[in-house]
């Protein structure tokens, strides 16, 4: 049974870091995301996702600065009693030439593409969602339904298109970054 000194070693909230990111990462890419999509009417999925994303985007860009304050470091033997040691723990030592491709570099990407989310692209998708929708007002027509569209409507369901697909190519290279550094940091038990 660990004691409660675990709670104040830094490799126990890297791990719970980890996990987190992770695991919220693959649940909402891989199966919240894509049963919401197919099980509610465009409207309501439409409006979830809006709730949902930001503090989605914020927690995948808080997660891996955590990472970096907790970073583990490299397992030194310990003197006589002692047990083990740790070099270059720490967000210094993810700055040691021996970690920047294989640690610093993965959860810069974690923390790039959420940041990106987070701040450029899931505001600029929600902002074509709402003209979109003030389009359908005008045009008298959902952006989904089958048939010619105006112009503005198709202009808008392209920008649209780009931005999800901007969003989503984001979210597989930072998901990418977390499996890669997963290996990385299995090493490191």
């Amino acid at each position: 049974m660990p004691s409660l000194s675990s709670f104040t070693n830094p490799k126990a909230y890297h791990i719970l870091s980890y996990g987190t990111l992770l695991g919220s990462t693959l649940f909402q890419t891989f199966l919240a995301g894509p049963v919401a999509f197919w099980c509610l009417p465009r409207p309501q999925f439409s409006t979830l996702q809006q709730k949902i994303f930001p503090p989605f985007f914020t927690s995948q860009t808080l997660l891996p600065i955590i990472l970096a304050l907790t970073w583990p470091g490299e397992k030194i033997a310990g003197a006589a009693g002692i047990g083990l040691l740790r070099k270059d723990a720490g967000w210094r030592g993810l700055l040691e030439d021996a970690n920047i491709w294989s640690a610093l570099l993965p959860i810069a990407l974690m923390f790039g593409t959420s940041l990106l989310n987070l701040v450029v692209l899931g505001p600029a998708t929600t902002k074509v969602m709402r003209e979109r929708k003030g389009q359908e007002t005008r045009d008298g027509k959902k952006y989904y339904d089958p048939g010619e569209k105006s112009a503005e409507m198709q202009r808008l369901n392209s920008s649209f298109s780009m931005l999800h697909g901007l969003s989503s190519s984001s979210n597989l290279v930072g998901l990418g970054a977390m499996l890669f550094y997963g290996a990385v940091l299995a090493e490191k038990l």
